[in-house]
């Protein structure tokens, strides 16, 4: 689904009427967390949000999976694998599974760690920590209770920041922000503008960046197109490229490529003579046969400063 237009503005009408909803479901949420979660027997680390839609969690278990690994820590995911129809607890295989399995987000991180999904997150890992797992990296888990968690990293995109501050459906957030940071570790806010926080825990910054392959994007012609949080961040990332972005498409976040949208978006792109270009999250849901007409542009997340972070995962023996 597209987020409302006005969950990004200042409170009005809208959001106003909707407040009684989102009061009932910032208690729900509250009621959620408070339950008791499980430990599996190694340390749990959570990257979450306190918003709907991406900020930048999948990047972030990307670098703390290559993270861990530098330190010789085996790290595995566990994600509940959005819009995908695998329930039990399942390693992903990239060469048996398609995104319609597992949803994207874990295919994209299977390269990465192994990555398990399970709507049960405790049972997904358990079943980590019996492959071999030193260490449980929890994608989008923050409001969910069933682990303990050892540590938790709340995700912020600093050109959203928490749109009008309402809870769903009145605004974006999951549930209240002093309320959520009371439980986090550390905060996270990717991008270059600074986001006004409470006080709460430490605050980490970094940003995005696109991995150099070799490819030079300088005055291709690209038709772009994105079912991400906010797609126009990779439309800006191929014009600081020096692409020329002759076309946008804005998706859904993890919509689905069907073959009627599939043909659109390819005549759109043969209309503005154009190379069609798409992030590697969207990629994953191609078909086979589309795979090596569609260029992708790969980001890392890279962090001003690993310090603080470092020394809380030696803390926990990693």
């Amino acid at each position: 689904m597209r987020a409302p237009g006005f969950w990004s503005r200042r409170p009005g009408v809208a959001s106003m009427l909707l407040s009684p909803l989102g009061a009932v479901y910032a208690a729900a949420t509250a009621r959620r967390v408070a339950r008791p979660g499980v430990r599996v027997g190694v340390p749990v680390l959570c990257v979450g949000n306190l918003t709907a839609g991406g900020t930048g969690k999948t990047p972030t278990v990307i670098a703390l999976a290559q993270r861990l690994r530098d330190r010789g820590t085996q790290a595995h995911v566990v994600t509940r694998g959005y819009r995908g129809t695998i329930t039990d607890p399942t390693r992903v295989d990239p060469s048996v599974h398609g995104a319609d399995d597992t949803g994207d987000e874990p295919l994209l991180l299977s390269a990465f760690a192994p990555t398990w999904v399970a709507r049960d997150r405790a049972a997904g890992a358990r079943a980590a920590v019996a492959d071999g797992a030193q260490v449980v990296l929890l994608d989008d888990g923050f409001q969910n209770p069933t682990l303990t968690k050892d540590l938790s990293i709340v995700v912020i995109d600093a050109g959203a920041g928490f749109g009008n501050g309402r809870v769903i459906p009145a605004g974006p957030l999951r549930e209240p922000v002093a309320t959520g940071l009371a439980r986090a570790d550390f905060t996270l806010t990717i991008g270059a503008k600074h986001v006004d926080l409470p006080a709460g825990p430490p605050r980490l910054y970094g940003h995005l960046e696109p991995l150099k392959t070799g490819m030079d994007w300088n005055g291709l012609p690209v038709f772009a197109f994105a079912g991400i949080g906010r797609p126009e961040k990779f439309f800006d990332t191929l014009r600081a490229l020096g692409a020329d972005v002759r076309g946008t498409e804005a998706l859904a976040d993890h919509q689905p490529l069907t073959r009627s949208l599939l043909k659109r978006l390819g005549e759109r792109a043969a209309a503005l003579s154009a190379q069609p270009v798409t992030t590697e999250k969207d990629a994953v849901r191609l078909p086979a046969s589309l795979r090596g007409q569609v260029m992708t542009v790969p980001v890392r997340l890279k962090l001003d400063d690993w310090g603080s972070l470092d020394a809380a995962l030696a803390d926990l023996g990693l």
